[in-house]
């Protein structure tokens, strides 16, 4: 009832409306009563015909609006009618969610039926908690993929980032996490996913079991930008939700470079000036309003945020990259020339970093975990020696020691999409590892 009353309260005995006055590749002009429209507020163009494309004000020209479609232009013409929506921004998530796929637009595409409505209004774009009032970040969290839990161990309310190239397997190894996290919840968001992979995501990847704790935000890549955008806001929207429930939340997303891509745009639709790549200067101001929304609040719900980063031409220097790493709590590096030979996840170790390493490992496994990076270190400085033969056995202790243990550590990194190993257990298996080298000298 106190959700129904909210809702009765957004209605406006009033309609005001302006008139389309000219489109723009995808912006739309619109004149009208300027004093009632602000940048972010939800137009509606009706073209007729029973249509009514949604529309955001992005900006103003003269004594007109613009604005930017949640759909395509097509019956749009000069002197449709574009009604300000009363109502703001937000969205009504409950528990009754679990389970089920949305659009960016909040609304149901499942075929499950309509969504029940949760009681508290929660902003699309959210400002993150204040920073002298969030929780610090709580006890390590199992991953259920054992290089993660090892050698980058993650803490609840950490937040990092998966960092690859396309077909290395970030949605694999997302679909690993989503099914096998010690969490309460998941929130997968999927902002500019091909649509074919939708539904082998949903039925084959995240299984029955793991859809059933998971609310699951779709926008592909054929949508409008502002909806690939919205996606990622509601997506957040709902994991704030949950956290407010005290609950312990695993937020996915893949990936954050479509979300700046759409971001991008738009901007450039504004006439925003290019400049990194062509990126324009607003997306490096979303990404962290974005990202900082994920990590602890000031109760005791948590947000453990999972962010994906498409690096572009495998080069992991370009700016969304730079951007993201430089906001998130660590990153996860997937590298192509370890899938090429058949590992899988591709996790490079050595460049990976879980900025609440080494507080969050097992100080009684620290040992262990330091000594299998030093090992992979010498092998990785002397790889290319060693496949060329160039390298002659008795020459340095620990290159022979590295050599012996590459193949052992290799296995341990490798797992399979459906095994599951927890976090004490990787840390067994990597101490026991270490122990059968000494045992056979």
């Amino acid at each position: 009832m106190k959700a129904l009353a909210e809702q009765i309260g957004d209605i406006d005995g009033v309609n005001i409306y302006g008139r389309v006055v000219g489109v723009r590749g995808l912006m739309v002009e619109i004149a009208g009563p300027i004093h009632a429209m602000s940048v972010g507020a939800r137009i509606v163009i009706e073209t007729g015909g029973n249509r009514f494309i949604p529309s955001e004000v992005i900006g103003f020209t003269g004594n007109n609006a613009v604005v930017m479609p949640f759909a395509g232009l097509e019956g749009v013409r000069r002197g449709c009618r574009a009604v300000i929506a009363n109502a703001a921004s937000q969205v009504r998530p409950s528990l009754l969610w679990l389970g089920r796929v949305l659009n960016a637009m909040g609304e149901p595409i499942d075929g499950k039926g309509p969504l029940q409505q949760g009681p508290s209004p929660m902003p699309y774009r959210n400002a993150p908690p204040p920073a002298h009032s969030r929780r610090r970040v709580g006890r390590p969290l199992d991953l259920g993929v054992r290089a993660l839990n090892t050698f980058l161990t993650c803490c609840r309310g950490q937040r990092l980032g998966i960092f690859a190239g396309s077909g290395v397997g970030k949605s694999v190894l997302l679909s690993m996490l989503a099914r096998n996290v010690d969490a309460d919840i998941t929130v997968i968001g999927l902002v500019g996913e091909r649509g074919r992979e939708v539904q082998e995501f949903l039925q084959d990847d995240l299984g029955e079991e793991g859809l059933a704790r998971s609310v699951v935000v779709v926008a592909t890549s054929d949508e409008p930008a502002l909806m690939r955008r919205q996606a990622a806001y509601l997506t957040l929207a709902i994991a704030e939700y949950f956290r407010d429930e005290d609950k312990d939340v695993l937020c996915l997303m893949d990936s954050v470079t479509r979300f700046a891509m759409a971001q991008r745009e738009i901007g450039l639709s504004a006439g925003e000036p290019p400049t990194a790549k062509g990126y324009t200067p607003t997306v490096f101001t979303e990404l962290p309003k974005l990202l900082e929304r994920a990590g602890p609040g000031t109760g005791e719900g948590t947000i453990t945020g999972i962010f994906t980063v498409l690096v572009d031409g495998d080069d992991h220097n370009e700016p969304i990259a730079d951007a993201v790493r430089g906001i998130l709590d660590g990153h996860i590096v997937m590298q192509r020339s370890i899938a090429e030979r058949g590992r899988y996840p591709a996790i490079n170790v050595l460049k990976s970093v879980s900025r609440t390493m080494p507080r969050s490992a097992d100080p009684a496994y620290l040992p262990v975990i330091t000594r299998a990076r030093q090992v992979m270190a010498t092998y990785a400085d002397m790889e290319e020696l060693i496949r060329l033969g160039a390298y002659r056995a008795g020459s340095s202790t620990e290159v022979d020691e590295a050599i012996a243990l590459h193949e052992p550590l290799e296995g341990f990194l490798r797992q399979a999409k459906d095994e599951v190993s927890g976090l004490g257990e990787g840390y067994r298996q990597l101490e026991q590892i270490l122990k059968d080298l000494e045992t056979e000298r």
